[in-house]
């Protein structure tokens, strides 16, 4: 089921409050990139979350909302997939759209050095960090997605289409 589109103009939950994050550089290139494009988006500071069923919790989003984003060896390249938080990666469904002969996770250490943000924290912005950006077709369509933007305990949130306008992904059928 997809978010009422006035969602974006309602606060955050009672729950979510400024907890006295630190704005990164990281989180300040994004939230640069959606004021300069006029994307209306809401910022969600919280406490740390360690996983997309926390994050829906603390967010008060469902799960599917989550915009989850993974960087991935496709072949000889490093990529980012972005694909709904309830689903998971299809690697075979990957592959075959994109005609990469593998595709698998980036250690940890490296998503670190590549995005600057921990696994958990890296945005759906693979053109931030000169990477191709693959969205599974969902994400594109949902009225509102959720993620964290570089930190995990900061999220934003906004609408599926002004994200692919702004980050023109390639999108496919990629998430099971």
């Amino acid at each position: 089921m997809l978010a009422d589109p006035a969602r974006l103009s309602q606060p955050w939950p009672a729950a979510c409050k400024n907890l006295g994050a630190v704005e990164s550089t990281l989180t300040r290139r994004i939230l640069d990139r959606l004021e300069s494009n006029g994307i209306a988006h809401r910022v969600l500071r919280h406490a740390p979350v360690r996983t997309s069923q926390e994050a829906s919790r603390v967010r008060a989003t469902p799960l599917e909302a989550g915009a989850k984003a993974l960087v991935c060896h496709a072949g000889d390249q490093i990529v980012l997939v972005v694909i709904p938080a309830d689903r998971q990666l299809d690697g075979r469904a990957f592959r075959r759209q994109t005609r990469v002969r593998s595709v698998r996770m980036v250690d940890p250490e490296r998503v670190q050095e590549i995005v600057g943000a921990p696994v958990g924290a890296v945005p759906p912005f693979g053109s931030l960090f000169g990477l191709a950006t693959y969205a599974d077709r969902s994400i594109a369509a949902r009225s509102e997605i959720a993620f964290n933007a570089g930190a995990r305990d900061l999220s934003i949130a906004m609408s599926g289409p002004d994200y692919a306008r702004l980050e023109r992904p390639i999108l496919g059928d990629f998430a099971s």
